[in-house]
């Protein structure tokens, strides 16, 4: 009997350690899969090589580039200047790796990394082109055909204010018209002009000569978004000089009807033209602070802004992203970075990282954000800060790329983002000499990546 009760209790024992073992199994499959399910873009990365392109300085990966890639319907467009300073264009099927190419005719002043290539679709899927300005004449084309990669002769928009270009870039409304910004004059100088085409008349028209006025002694280095509503946020920093180092305070503006109007974040309409006395600052950053020039801007769901940018603070050099929350602006910042550095001088400066892009997400009632960079600190690869709930100010970092992309700054195809939640940027190893100087003979490929 009593080894029948030792059979028994050793059985007791062996179902309790099995349901014990069990249990822990459950358990750390449990916290894997939880891992798992929260962890952000980044799992994977798919890329595809459309061509090669310039790489003597960093023209063709400028942050304000808008735009360097974008998506209409199924098809995705793309350009940039390949080694004989040509504008390439190029288009594919979302999910094919096969681009179709054409190198234009039309060349750009490679030399200097102003001068941007932008790119934007309307709503008749015409593709309209600018490209090659840092204080010149309007270069603008568009399209022979719908979705065609071949453009028509260089030709104006308006007429106005078209002699002195700096920064242009197109942004899309939601009923198919475009946006175009653009400075008039030049840095410590300048003003913003707007133009809006209307895609059923197919014509361009100036909807403001003046909409920030630098009143002779400074000018506005702006960003600017549509969100999904249409309303246009605008955030700007005023630069004092052409010095960089003379970069002050963080200022904003938005309008709900396409431009013509604008308001401050409570609403209180602006008496346009809108000057330094005027403005609304959501961030108050002194001169001398290594604030930089154009960085991004995003709107959330509810219309929410979210600046991105950064500045020196306790001695170190930050990301920065200041946004509006409960009626207040409020700022977040993931103090990843160990080390500072100092902005001064004037041209494209060669900077240890670069300018961020910043991607929102709600769920429920967390605010995912992403912000999209490069940091020598981390290798100058392709990086990523993520905070699964901006308001608790909690952040991962991952690399999305394992070699170095140089000089390089993000851009992304914002209307994909926007209408389908996918991540795909251009991404192209470049350098850059402090000061427009140039490397001789680097070619290397332009490529699109999408981040899972």
């Amino acid at each position: 009997m009593q080894e029948l009760y030792q059979v028994q209790n050793k059985f007791e024992e062996d179902k309790m350690s099995r349901i014990v073992a069990s249990s822990i199994l459950i358990l750390i499959v449990g916290l894997l899969s939880a891992c798992i399910s929260s962890k952000p873009f980044g799992s994977s990365v798919n890329e595809t090589v459309v061509g090669k392109g310039w790489a003597n300085n960093s023209v063709n990966a400028v942050i304000f580039r808008r735009n360097s890639i974008t998506t209409y319907k199924d098809t995705q467009f793309t350009a940039y200047y390949d080694s004989s300073s040509h504008l390439v264009l190029a288009k594919r099927k979302l999910g094919s790796d096969e681009w179709e190419v054409n190198q234009t005719t039309f060349t750009g002043n490679t030399a200097d990394a102003h001068n941007t290539i932008s790119i934007a679709l309307d709503g008749e899927g015409f593709l309209h082109v600018s490209w090659d300005h840092h204080n010149n004449p309007l270069h603008y084309a568009q399209s022979k055909e719908a979705l065609g990669l071949e453009l028509g002769e260089m030709q104006s928009m308006t007429g106005k204010l078209e002699q002195d270009v700096t920064y242009p870039e197109f942004h899309n409304l939601p009923n198919g018209d475009l946006l175009f910004f653009y400075r008039s004059g030049e840095s410590g100088r300048g003003n913003l002009v707007m133009n809006r085409y209307d895609v059923s008349t197919k014509q361009w028209r100036q909807i403001h000569d003046n909409l920030i006025d630098g009143e002779g002694e400074r000018n506005a280095y702006w960003q600017a978004c549509v969100d999904q509503q249409g309303t246009i946020h605008l955030s700007w920093v005023w630069r004092e000089t052409w010095d960089v180092s003379t970069n002050h305070d963080l200022a904003y503006a938005k309008s709900e009807d396409g431009g013509k109007t604008w308001m401050k974040s409570n609403g209180a309409a602006y008496n346009l033209p809108i000057n330094l006395q005027k403005a609304e600052y959501a961030w108050e950053i002194p001169q001398n602070s290594s604030l930089i020039n154009q960085t991004a801007i995003y709107a959330d769901k509810k219309g929410n802004p979210y600046i991105a940018t950064y500045w020196n603070q306790n001695g170190k050099t930050q990301y920065q992203v200041v946004y509006k929350h409960d009626q207040e602006w409020k700022r977040a910042s993931p103090e990843f970075r160990s080390t500072t550095f100092q902005l001064g001088g004037g041209g494209t400066k060669r900077i240890p990282i670069s300018r961020p892009q910043v991607l929102v997400k709600q769920k429920g009632k967390q605010t995912q954000l992403y912000l999209l960079f490069r940091d020598e600190e981390r290798g100058n690869k392709v990086s990523m800060a993520y905070s699964p709930d901006l308001h608790e100010n909690q952040w991962e970092l991952i690399d999305l790329t394992k070699e170095t992309v140089g000089q390089w700054e993000p851009s992304y195809d914002i209307e994909l983002w926007k209408q389908r939640q996918r991540l795909q940027l251009f991404v192209q190893r470049v350098e850059q000499i402090d000061g427009e100087g140039l490397l001789e003979g680097l070619v290397t490929p332009v490529k699109v990546i999408e981040v899972k």
